[in-house]
């Protein structure tokens, strides 16, 4: 089962997955913990852009692209945890293989698309602090268009590269991926081939771009701070904050990147952490920290809680 032989060579149709657990209980107890994740990110994700579609106020550049990164952050969720959520209740965890490189495709259409769309928003937010008065200019509505469609593309073509190379290696002998999802470092790992090449290309690839991006986000804010300087102390704290919860993200996304894709294809104990980190938790605190560190968005949020309230009560 999961092997097709053709020509005298055994060729790998489906992969199982190991997962978190082969306890009964624990899986259990994990099903339990991760729904309950799930169904926030997609709450709260969803309630972020439901309220800056739905208020003019929140139509500017920085919460266009920030609609932009909810709603990525929903479809990279989705992407490994309901899968995740399934294999939990089952015994046997496999997933084959035309399924194991789609996940892989949009796995990585919407990490990269979020690495750009991050580098794009410190851009913003560098036209916004440090030439305010051109800033709705320079960051006009075609602009914005412009730029997401840009990190859109910018995805595709990484996650098709990406997925090319997978798909013409060769699998012909171990099927068990010590995940809960399929990936690129723990798939060629299986390959029957020499892959020395192949992670050569994902590190200069993948990680190139994580490095690469960091480097620019840290240095685009380091030229916010130094201009701030000069500021009120009132408008000083509301850019400090906002900047804070964009590094904050920065950090916890970029982070998982350099330590996965900046490296060759070797196993370590914490990558099943940094992974439920990287698919569950990540989303989930995008929304938290935004909303947490933007007074605007936490009283317009109040608001239409308020109303649905009175609508009951009604």
């Amino acid at each position: 089962m999961g092997e097709a032989v053709t020509l005298n060579q055994t060729t790998v149709i489906e992969f199982i997955l190991l997962g978190l657990s082969s306890n009964p209980e624990t899986q259990l107890i994990l099903f339990i913990v991760f729904l309950l994740i799930y169904l926030l990110i997609l709450a709260r994700n969803i309630l972020i852009m439901v309220t800056i579609v739905h208020n003019r106020c929140f139509h500017t550049p920085m919460y266009f692209f920030l609609c932009n990164l909810s709603f990525i952050d929903v479809c990279h969720a989705s992407v490994t945890v309901p899968k995740m959520l399934a294999d939990f209740l089952s015994t046997y965890k496999t997933i084959s293989f035309g399924d194991c490189v789609a996940q892989i495709f949009f796995l990585h259409l919407f990490i990269c698309t979020e690495i750009f769309l991050l580098t794009v928003m410190a851009y913003d937010r560098y036209v916004a602090i440090c030439n305010p008065m051109h800033n709705l200019t320079v960051m006009n509505h075609k602009v914005c268009l412009l730029l997401a469609a840009a990190v859109w593309l910018g995805g595709a073509v990484h996650s098709l590269v990406l997925t090319g190379m997978i798909i013409k290696l060769t699998y012909c002998g171990p099927r068990e991926i010590d995940n809960f999802f399929c990936d690129v470092p723990p798939v060629i790992r299986l390959a029957c081939t020499d892959t020395y090449i192949i992670e050569v290309l994902i590190i200069s690839n993948s990680g190139l771009i994580s490095v690469v991006c960091f480097v620019v986000l840290v240095v685009s804010y380091g030229v916010i701070l130094v201009s701030l300087r000069n500021q009120f102390s009132e408008g000083k704290h509301k850019v400090l904050s906002i900047c804070a919860a964009h590094l904050t993200v920065v950090a916890l996304f970029l982070g998982h990147c350099i330590f996965i894709y900046s490296r060759p294809s070797t196993s370590f104990s914490e990558d099943k952490v940094v992974s439920v980190f990287f698919t569950a938790i990540t989303p989930l605190l995008n929304p938290i920290i935004y909303t947490l560190r933007n007074e605007d968005m936490k009283r317009v949020i109040s608001k239409l809680r308020g109303r649905k309230v009175d609508a009951e009560e009604k």
